[in-house]
């Protein structure tokens, strides 16, 4: 996978996994998703793996 594309899906990944924490948690209203607690575990595993997913992109490889 190219590095510049593995970065950016992991960073979107990131910022989607927070929202649906925040939704999860009660935080974000407006959703179905709201205070929902399957969206309160699922976004941190989502987060986590893009956060994996873009430290492996921006790494320089040796």
């Amino acid at each position: 996978m190219n590095r510049g594309l593995a970065l950016a899906l992991g960073v979107v990944l990131l910022l989607v996994g927070a929202l649906w924490t925040l939704q999860g948690l009660g935080y974000v209203g407006g959703s179905p998703m709201t205070g929902v607690t399957f969206w309160a575990v699922v976004g941190p595993l989502v987060a986590l793996l893009g956060l994996l997913l873009a430290v492996l992109g921006g790494r320089k490889r040796t």
